[in-house]
């Protein structure tokens, strides 16, 4: 998949609405405004201001999603991120704080006042702050991963 206008292709389409469905379920509000259009939905999410990113189920979670901003920030093109171990984001020394941050999401449904530190693909480090990562369940409420979305970050 490339970067161009992955909110057409219909397994991104039906992720992001996963997304956006999931995010009103546990946290109570809309990620962004719907449309009622999913393909419109998928795009507006993929170009948000804000990072949007997801992993599956696997037992080393694999990324799945990241919208423009996210893939800017880890440096990193759409095959390259989806390709990625999601415990790969954090640095060594951060990835056991990471681990009990999702285990939280998992058990409660979400989180909203995470803060970490982060590396993208070229050793780059920043600061999220006030990160919400909630748990994917698909329409009949099988759980199928967790995403995160946050807005605040500085480079360190």
């Amino acid at each position: 998949m490339s970067n161009d206008a992955p909110w057409l292709v219909p397994q991104w389409v039906a992720h992001t609405q996963i997304m956006l469905d999931s995010f009103q379920l546990f946290v109570g509000r809309e990620l962004i405004p719907r449309t009622g259009h999913p393909d419109e939905d998928a795009r507006h999410v993929f170009q948000a201001p804000f990072v949007v990113v997801s992993h599956g189920t696997e037992e080393d979670p694999i990324l799945n999603y990241g919208n423009q901003t996210a893939l800017t920030l880890w440096e990193m093109d759409i095959p390259s991120f989806t390709s990625t171990p999601s415990r790969l984001t954090a640095e060594p020394i951060h990835r056991d704080e990471r681990a009990r941050l999702m285990s939280r999401a998992a058990r409660d449904g979400f989180v909203d006042d995470y803060r970490g530190v982060r590396i993208s693909s070229t050793g780059r480090r920043f600061l999220i702050e006030q990160a919400i990562i909630w748990n994917l369940v698909d329409k009949v409420g099988t759980r199928v991963g967790q995403a995160a979305t946050f807005s605040d970050w500085k480079t360190l």
